[in-house]
């Protein structure tokens, strides 16, 4: 596959992640260009955030659910599901951060990988 094929389907497979996190109102939702970021392997990471571990679980789903419906994928690598404090879906091309607001405060991976491209969305 070439390089600008793969990059278009991550750049898709990262909007169709932003819709599922708008459907069920994530917070402050970012997605972070990693193509031109030293030692990362995907392309893009998504992060969002919720109050409740109710809302980060719903968002979580709901991604899921929008990306395989969309494109038929399941992500590669889950974590974090037990707890709903933070999860991870691993799409490869596309690394899915879902916190709870305290957890993404902690973290502050927007931060830890300053040098990427970051673009912003709302929920509707």
């Amino acid at each position: 596959m070439s390089k600008n094929k793969k990059s278009s389907l991550s750049e898709m497979l990262a909007e169709v992640v932003i819709h599922g996190m708008q459907e069920k109102k994530g917070n402050e939702i970012v997605r972070m260009d990693m193509r031109e970021v030293n030692s990362t392997l995907s392309d893009f990471f998504v992060i969002c955030h919720a109050d409740s571990t109710v809302q980060v679980n719903a968002i979580a789903k709901s991604v899921e659910d929008e990306v395989y419906k969309t494109l038929g994928q399941d992500p590669w690598h889950k974590e974090g599901q037990g707890n709903g404090e933070w999860i991870l879906l691993d799409f490869i091309d596309v690394v899915v951060h879902v916190f709870k607001t305290e957890k993404r405060s902690h973290f502050r991976l927007e931060d830890l990988w300053g040098d990427a491209q970051v673009s912003s969305y709302q929920s509707a």
